[in-house]
């Protein structure tokens, strides 16, 4: 090109309106609003869906799993097994870097993994069996075992909170229980720290460094990882109105989870798009406090099976009305594991009764009518919100004293951390939600698990759901594993670990302009473009 073209190009440019330059930075920026805020950004300690959904956008994984729950090489170029399964050795791909510049290397990864495993029940399961894990060189390690484990690649590729993200030595070396509060990987988008406004937005660039891996095509958190926007805005708006108003007026490109009176509203927008991305849709359970009365007695908590009623919490979460592909956003008849997965069974199922009358009996047999229940709810986020109130009711009639507490999400994470009785700053139990493919194996299961102080908040000590997760990791067939998943359910329904409340699918709301989103879980960011 000539200078005087340059030249003429420059007095163009400076010539623009400053709108239609405010414009064109606007198209390479993607606006979202996630259904809660993360508060705390550390991906192993928080096991928040938004904390992970943010973590995918920063962090990388060494395996990525495709949208038919296959691993697939992400991070690394290649391993190999050798020693009858007991020596894993992996490679990662050249040119790896954290977003501070400095490289990815095999101690990263070990460490990484060592403070993963410390918190989430698959890696836990891991390290029980690892022996030594050692750097070989900048780019190999080696995973050495004392007992085979060839669940590895699903471990390292689970999408399920906490996920497996390789973090700098330095950051994974904190303690697994202390909070991080900066977030370095090497994903395809660095965190903008300064730009961080806790409880109001956060910003992500993207990682002008990132090399996608270079086969295979993008699906779910598998394959090439292609960033086509600069930044990515996560807005934190908690009133329903407020982010649908701003979304039909393009302010905003993607909601992540519009509620159920609004769908109407978006859907009669020609400019919006509803569709259900996460097809494996999201399971609610209620989750007791089994260190404190008045849940510590399983019967107690056996009555609550008796009363729940799972239509009536999802008809309150998601509402009557279906969306186009699908006319009903409903399930009921859900037990310990996700209906569509190789673990679930009917096994117990007639524990659900619906019943409140023999629900107050059996209260009043375990000694509990009238006793105090604190129970925490989310008032930010509408799913938590709709299913806790719709709780506290059938609690009330079932003859509780009922303490509702509501704040914000990030207060009830921390709250719900704490073993103190109820008098001091305790609770009695709160309502979630997970994803059912959190809920398709005992591997990715953390809610199900009865391993008592290291289980996840509630804290229940069943051995004989112990027993049965390791005998469906030692399982030499399919018959053996689901003989082992059903025997679960079976004793999950009489010590109750926590209750089903049914399963519902969320559907996201996007302006039409958006293309490429892929399907699964979690919200991805990447192969999205606008168009």
């Amino acid at each position: 090109m000539f200078r005087r073209d340059l030249l003429a190009g420059a007095a163009a440019a400076a010539a623009l309106p400053r709108f239609a330059i405010a414009q064109t930075a606007a198209a390479r920026t993607l606006r979202y609003v996630p259904h809660a805020n993360p508060g705390n950004i550390d991906p192993f300690t928080n096991t928040a869906f938004v904390a992970r959904d943010h973590a995918f956008l920063v962090y990388d994984q060494l395996y990525g799993m495709d949208e038919q729950f296959r691993p697939q090489p992400q991070m690394v170029q290649g391993h190999v097994v050798e020693n009858d399964g007991l020596l894993w050795r992996f490679t990662l791909r050249e040119g790896l870097k954290f977003h501070d510049g400095t490289p990815v290397r095999g101690r990263d990864c070990i460490a990484s993994i060592r403070r993963w495993g410390r918190r989430d029940a698959f890696g836990q399961e891991l390290l029980v069996r690892v022996a030594d894990m050692t750097e070989e060189s900048d780019r190999v390690f080696a995973i050495r075992l004392n007992r085979a484990f060839p669940k590895m690649l699903e471990a390292f590729s689970k999408v399920t909170t906490s996920c497996l993200f390789v973090m700098p030595e330095r950051l994974a070396n904190v303690d697994p229980f202390t909070n991080i509060a900066e977030a370095v990987g090497s994903g395809p988008f660095r965190f903008v720290q300064n730009e961080w406004v806790p409880g109001s937005s956060l910003v992500y660039a993207r990682n002008a460094d990132y090399v996608p891996v270079t086969s295979g095509t993008a699906s779910m958190t598998a394959g090439p990882k292609v960033a086509h926007f600069d930044r990515v805005e996560w807005r934190i708006i908690p009133d329903a109105s407020t982010a649908a108003a701003a979304l039909q007026a393009g302010e905003i490109d993607w909601w992540e989870q519009p509620t159920a009176d609004l769908f109407p509203l978006v859907a009669r927008n020609r400019n919006i798009a509803v569709d259900i991305i996460n097809g494996t849709g999201l399971i609610g359970i209620f989750r007791p406090n089994h260190l404190t009365a008045p849940f510590n007695n399983p019967a107690v908590r056996r009555a609550v099976l008796t009363a729940i009623n799972q239509i009536d919490f999802m008809t309150a979460v998601i509402g009557e009305a279906g969306v186009p592909g699908r006319a009903n956003l409903r399930r009921e008849g859900i037990g310990y594991f996700a209906p569509e997965s190789p673990s679930a069974s009917t096994v117990g199922l007639d524990r659900l009764r619906k019943n409140i009358d023999a629900a107050r009996a059996e209260l009043q047999a375990a000694g509990a009518m009238g006793a105090r229940l604190v129970l925490l709810n989310a008032t930010d986020l509408a799913s938590i919100n709709a299913a806790t109130l719709v709780g506290a009711d059938l609690f009330r009639r079932m003859g509780f004293n009922v303490d509702l507490v509501s704040a914000d999400w990030g207060t009830v994470v921390q709250r719900r951390a704490s073993k103190n009785p109820i008098d001091q700053g305790g609770w009695s139990g709160f309502f979630t939600f997970w994803s059912g493919v959190d809920h398709w194996n005992p591997a990715s299961h953390a809610s199900i698990r009865g391993h008592g102080d290291a289980a996840w908040p509630g804290w229940p000590t069943i051995p004989a759901i112990e027993a049965q997760r390791n005998a469906w990791f030692d399982a030499p067939n399919d018959a053996a594993a689901l003989a082992a998943t059903t025997e679960m359910q079976r004793i999950a329904f009489d010590e109750v670990p926590y209750v089903p409340t049914g399963m519902y699918y969320q559907p996201t709301a996007f302006r039409r302009n958006l293309t490429g989103m892929l399907k699964g879980q979690p919200p991805l960011f990447w192969n999205v473009r606008r168009t």
